[in-house]
């Protein structure tokens, strides 16, 4: 003979709580992340992040107090919404934090063209006197395939120097 579980209704109510909360930060990171809707301090005081956090870990921290105590009776009910509360508060406060620090991390500025010269690098196409060649130089870390003029010939392998940036992505080299 099959048994079959039977859900509570305030269970059930808090999971659809939780599934609301999980529902609110996937349109938060798809709507403003990527179809970039609003303006970027549309959160106001409180982040989307907090919000959602707190709202999912409100749902599904009550769901589970309730059906570890069997929650029928609105005692029980009131005793599954603190534990709700209790999972909520910190998650939202670490939800809160861990957004800051991710919109407030520092990055490296963009490599402009001022940044190719001085580079050192490999000809990878020979360069022409009167025309140009190809050469992969590093910058900021990365190989970078360029176009590059020099006033002798330079044969494939030869390292060389960048000595002006003529575009950004053309520069005038010198063997090194």
């Amino acid at each position: 003979m099959a048994t079959v579980q039977i859900v509570a209704t305030g269970t059930l109510i808090f999971l659809v709580i939780g599934g609301v909360g999980v529902a609110v930060l996937a349109l938060g990171l798809l709507g403003t992340g990527l179809l970039h809707l609003g303006g970027p301090d549309v959160d106001g005081p409180v982040s989307l992040e907090a919000v959602a956090g707190f709202v999912g870990a409100f749902g599904f921290g009550a769901a589970i107090v309730n059906e570890l105590l069997g929650g029928r009776t609105p005692g029980m009910l009131a005793v599954a919404v603190a534990g709700g509360a209790f999972a909520a508060v910190p998650t939202a406060w670490l939800a809160s934090r861990l957004s800051r620090a991710a919109r407030d991390m520092r990055t490296d500025p963009t490599p402009t063209r001022d940044h190719l010269v001085g580079a050192i690098g490999l000809v990878v196409t020979p360069v022409p006197v009167d025309g140009y060649g190809e050469v992969r130089v590093r910058l900021a870390g990365q190989p970078v395939k360029l176009n590059a003029r020099a006033d002798r010939p330079i044969p494939v392998g030869v390292r060389i120097f960048v000595v002006e940036a003529l575009s950004e992505t053309s520069v005038h080299v010198e063997t090194y």
